[in-house]
């Protein structure tokens, strides 16, 4: 029974994406080459790794036993390459690294550009999901390092305080609110509302606007901060975004209040399985972005 590492990536990448023409193509294999290699990969165990269906495939019970093993070996397999490197001259590493978009608007781009300027041989593949994704991918091995908001469970990860990450609303400049120094959730929970896709921040909300016995109505949700931003200073609705984000929206026709409640200021977390397990290149990255941050 053999399986090299790109079958390993290959099962991995479908299962993540939900159909093997999707993991193909991420993987920049033909189609009939990725099928190729899943039907050997199962003729070898003698048992079925996916279920077909309409909607795509999934792992079977083989499957999901073949998922924790493939990560567990990819994951000793990028430890060891990291290992070897830090003994080599010349030869390029990559860290993964995963970041939510409150982090990715302010904190994130002046430190990275430094750590990359520091180090010409690096690169970094970076991500931008929500932090409740980036939180799995991470305790998966999917990732080297993560930055998200505490709004997510870490309970399965080892963390290190980032920053602070203060929840605002913004408004068009008609609206009743928007000469206000600050406003209360509960003061705009009625209100109609516009999404930035962010699973973490709107369980959240959620959560708090349920506390009041109330729920969120969202006329429209968008993955783009700007479309956000036009959606609201038409008048459509409100939209609560961290201070950081909202910073990319300040238009003459917005208004940016700050939420009065403390459980409006969110922190921002560095994540990692297991820092003391991470590649050198990893270790680097994680010691560039914690600089400075205790003396703040």
């Amino acid at each position: 029974m053999r399986f090299d590492l790109t079958d390993m990536r290959l099962f991995l990448t479908v299962i993540e994406r939900g159909s093997i023409t999707a993991g193909a193509q991420a993987m920049h294999l033909a189609l009939a080459s990725a099928s190729e290699r899943i039907a050997g990969m199962e003729a070898a165990l003698g048992a079925p790794l996916l279920e077909r269906n309409r909607r795509g495939v999934q792992a079977t019970a083989a499957g999901d036993a073949f998922v924790r093993h493939a990560r567990a070996i990819l994951g000793q397999v990028e430890q060891m390459r990291g290992e070897l490197r830090s003994f080599a001259t010349g030869l390029k590493g990559r860290v993964r690294l995963m970041s939510n978009t409150a982090a990715l608007a302010a904190f994130l781009p002046p430190r990275l550009t430094r750590f990359l300027a520091n180090y010409p041989d690096l690169s970094i593949d970076l991500d931008e999901r929500p932090s409740v994704d980036i939180v799995q991918a991470i305790a998966e091995g999917r990732a080297d390092l993560g930055v998200v908001s505490d709004t997510a469970d870490l309970g399965r990860l080892q963390t290190h305080l980032l920053a602070q990450d203060q929840l605002v609303v913004v408004a068009n400049r008609a609206h009743r609110i928007a000469e206000q120094g600050a406003v209360a959730f509960a003061d705009i929970v009625g209100e109609a509302f516009v999404g930035l896709s962010d699973a973490a921040l709107e369980m959240h909300l959620a959560e708090r606007a349920s506390r009041l016995g109330r729920q969120i109505g969202y006329r429209i949700r968008m993955r783009s901060i700007d479309n956000v931003g036009t959606l609201v200073e038409a008048g459509i609705g409100l939209v609560i975004l961290s201070e950081a984000s909202a910073r990319m929206l300040e238009r003459p026709e917005l208004s940016i209040l700050p939420l009065s409640e403390p459980w409006a200021t969110r922190r921002l977390h560095l994540c990692a399985r297991d820092f003391d397990a991470l590649t050198p290149h990893a270790r680097l990255l994680s010691h560039a972005l914690l600089e400075g941050v205790s003396a703040a």
